[in-house]
């Protein structure tokens, strides 16, 4: 298995990612009913946050923080719904890749996931 190396890898990894998040029963609903999210148009996007967050070399320029507030006004983000979101995206990045950005791609979710959870207050239900 190689490590994560380009926009291309990064691509792969968040279309798999979001094939097992849309039809996960716990967070699914957040992505195809709460948001609405486009897939054609949210995959470049989310490529473009994740390329900057390994790669350092993306242009992702929106606030993050906003956009999940935003998604709690709608409904509550809980402890459960980060704690499954990362549990499927470690368990795509571990399915596709090996590697020191493999590794480092899992600790940059983890701390985003993390201050996410702080900045939104989120409940523990």
């Amino acid at each position: 298995m190689k490590d994560i190396t380009t926009k291309k890898d990064i691509e792969l990894l968040i279309t798999a990612f979001y094939k097992k998040a849309f039809s996960n029963p716990i967070i699914g609903p957040f992505f195809t009913e709460i948001a609405a999210v486009n897939l054609e148009d949210h995959i470049p996007e989310i490529t473009d946050f994740w390329e900057q967050q390994l790669l350092r070399t993306g242009t992702y320029k929106k606030n993050v923080i906003k956009i999940h507030k935003d998604l709690q006004v709608k409904k509550q983000l809980e402890k459960i719904h980060f704690h499954t979101w990362l549990n499927l995206f470690n368990e795509t990045v571990d399915t596709h890749f090996k590697g020191e950005k493999a590794k480092l791609i899992k600790t940059r979710a983890l701390s985003i996931a993390t201050i996410l959870q702080i900045k939104l207050n989120t409940s523990s239900s």
